[in-house]
Parts: structure tokens; C-alpha cells; sequence
């Protein structure tokens, strides 16, 4: 495959993902919509995180491990706590990062 085509296909992939998109959102955002339906949308971006997050912490590499073997699981539940009292994303994650390093350290 040439450049020019691997270029040409990303070039084209992007207008189609955005011809898709763009028209839903543009007319939605015009709208007044109820509130309890503005209020379940709220709740989106939390669903896809955490089906995201908990998918990569019970199936590390595509199999389930859920067991004290697991450093992801491992790293998971303190940080959960971490965000919990803090309620500081960016202070959960870097604290998930650092105690998942001691953990892979710890089971080698």
C-alpha cells in the first residue's frame, strides 16, 4: 500500500465519521429537551468509563482474572477508595498509576 492511499483512506474515514455525527448533534443541540432525559445523558459518560475501566481490570488480556494474582484488580480497589474521599480524578489516577507499579514490582 502506497502513502498515498493509507492518507487518502484516513482523510476519507474522517469525513464519514464526522458526516455521520455532526448532523445529530447539530440538530439536538437546537432542541430543548426534558429534563429527566437531559439528566439520564448526564449519566453517559460515567457508563462508558466504568464498562471501559472494568473491563480492562477483570480481563487483562482478554481473559477474566479475578483473583489476588491480578495487579490491575489489585490497583483498582485502593484507587477507587482514593477517589472516593478525594473526589479528585486526576489525584485517583496518579495514585492508581504509582500503587500499580508497586504492585507489578511486588508479584514480579
Amino acid at each position: 500500500m502506497s502513502t498515498t492511499y493509507i492518507w487518502a483512506v484516513i482523510v476519507l474515514m474522517a469525513i464519514a465519521n464526522f458526516a455521520v455525527r455532526f448532523p445529530p448533534i447539530a440538530v439536538v443541540s437546537r432542541l430543548r429537551l426534558p429534563e429527566p432525559f437531559v439528566r439520564w445523558l448526564s449519566y453517559v459518560p460515567a457508563a462508558v468509563m466504568g464498562s471501559l475501566v472494568a473491563g480492562e481490570v477483570l480481563r487483562p488480556g482478554g481473559e477474566y482474572l479475578i483473583t489476588l494474582r491480578n495487579p490491575y484488580l489489585l490497583a483498582a480497589l485502593p484507587t477507587a477508595l482514593i477517589y472516593q474521599r478525594t473526589r479528585s480524578f486526576l489525584g485517583a489516577t496518579i495514585a492508581g498509576m504509582l500503587i500499580f507499579v508497586g504492585i507489578r514490582a511486588l508479584l514480579g
